[in-house]
């Protein structure tokens, strides 16, 4: 008697029976409420087959809808996108002008669904003309039953956020006739918070990098001050469900103590 028909079959069948052990075995009590996501490979993967770059970064797009998808099955409330940062900016003006593109498709796939809210994250005057008008416009629509907010960090850098922040703060105060001195004197960690790109939302419970490098690289330098950390050592394209379970696995398992 033939049980399998191909011998490819037995991985994708042990694959489908470890993905839904791992989804019975989460402890949705424990699922993080936002999710940071440095989506880290994408030229990588396209080397290692000898493909053009360009075709790395809309594998790399194509996953993101299929992660956010995954979030959404899970319950996940918030998902903030390391897409591109401010150093990414010095690429080569063909990458750049094909990874623009493939982000502003992105977009409108993103705008087809009707319950998801995009905000952004970045400095949209580093952007061409199209892709900012285009970001401004998703991030305007108000989806009548949001199941999931996305942050779309494009033209983002850590500490320029930051930057940004403190000089809004002090725009602020000299606006409502506070001197300098009473402004430093008040100063705490709030005030910086209510500042930022993401003023108004939870920071992160935990923040993803795939790709197998282990640093921030000034992804949410602010807000990831608590978040627990996990790295993948699959490139993004190639992150698999599995992966993302076994993440949310590995953060159920964890003692979160918040600086204490």
């Amino acid at each position: 008697m033939q049980l399998f028909s191909s011998p490819m079959r037995m991985p994708r069948l042990l694959y489908g029976y470890y993905e839904r052990r791992l989804v019975r075995a989460l402890d949705r009590s424990r699922i993080p409420n936002h999710i940071g996501v440095m989506v880290d490979g994408n030229r990588r993967w396209a080397k290692q087959f000898n493909a053009p770059t360009r075709d790395g970064h809309q594998a790399g797009a194509d996953k993101i809808l299929e992660f956010l998808g995954w979030c959404q099955e899970l319950g996940i409330k918030v998902v903030t996108l390391y897409m591109l940062s401010t150093d990414n900016m010095s690429r080569s003006s063909e990458e750049l002008d094909e990874l623009m593109g493939i982000i502003a498709n992105t977009m409108d796939l993103l705008d087809a669904d009707a319950d998801i809210s995009v905000h952004a994250m970045g400095a949209p005057e580093l952007l061409p003309d199209y892709l900012a008008d285009r970001l401004s416009s998703l991030t305007a629509r108000v989806p009548a039953k949001e199941r999931i907010h996305v942050n779309m960090a494009i033209g983002y850098g850590g500490r320029r956020e930051i930057v940004d922040a403190v000089k809004e703060l002090l725009h602020d105060a000299e606006a409502a006739g506070r001197s300098m001195p009473e402004v430093a004197d008040s100063l705490d960690v709030d005030d910086i918070s209510k500042y930022l790109y993401t003023r108004g939302q939870p920071d992160p419970d935990l923040v993803i990098r795939t790709s197998g490098e282990q640093r921030l690289s000034g992804f949410l330098m602010w807000q990831s001050a608590y978040s627990e950390f996990y790295f993948c050592e699959a490139l993004w394209p190639a992150f698999r469900r599995i992966d993302f379970l076994r993440a949310l696995r590995d953060y159920a398992g964890r003692s979160r103590r918040f600086g204490a």
